[in-house]
Formats: structure tokens, sequence, C-alpha cells
């Protein structure tokens, strides 16, 4: 297997953390405590396609942002009719009775994880 371009591996690592919306200074601290030795400024340029760096600190960088996105919470998927609650026939959207939940946990109970509780939400 060829090993990537550098500068294509520089696009598509810049494309990935940008996309992920984690910052190079995020990549880089994650970078450095991996064992990373490229200064931060060093990295900012290698994202920017302006410095270059070798195929193992290049591949730590890989390895950095892919621990950073595989941290982030996953993407709601979109429910389909038989996940919803039965007795909940309205729109999707139920803001009004429970915005002292997360996003997250609003997703895990389309989802139907079981680990979500409804506490409170019809006390009002």
């Amino acid at each position: 297997m060829t090993p990537l371009d550098e500068s294509k591996q520089a696009r598509l690592l810049a494309l990935a953390i940008g996309r992920a919306g984690i910052t190079s200074g995020e990549l880089w601290l994650r970078y450095f405590s991996i064992g990373g030795s490229a200064g931060e400024y060093e990295v900012e340029a290698y994202l920017h396609g302006l410095h270059s760096l070798p195929v193992l600190q290049r591949d730590l960088l890989a390895h950095a942002a892919n621990e950073l996105i595989d941290e982030l919470p996953p993407i709601p998927r979109a429910p389909y009719s038989d996940a919803l609650p039965s007795s909940n026939n309205k729109p999707f959207n139920n803001h009004h009775r429970d915005t002292d939940r997360s996003d997250a946990e609003r997703a895990g109970e389309v989802r139907g994880d079981s680990g979500s509780t409804d506490q409170g939400a019809e006390s009002n």
C-alpha cells in the first residue's frame, strides 16, 4: 500500500477536524500528549500546507484527530415511526416540555436508548 501524499494527508486532516469542529490548538494538545514533537505553530502551518512533517508525526496527528473525533457525541439519527413513543403522535418538536434535558438525552430517547429517563418532564 502506497502512503498518502503529504499535501493530500494534510488537506484531509484539516477537512476532518474542520467538519468535527476541532481547533488546531485542541488537535496539537492531543497530539503532543501522545508523543508528538512538532510545535503548535508547526502543526498549524502543516494544516495550511506551509510546513512539512515526517511521516511519523503526520500519523500521530491523524491518530490524535481520530481520537478527538471518536470522543464527540454521535450525530442524532432520524427516527423510524415505530421508534417513536406510541402516546406521542404530535410533531417531533417537544422542546416546550423538556427544555431542561440536553439534545443528547432527547436523541437517546428517540433512538430508544435505555439510559435516558423522563423524570419530571410531565410535572408542569
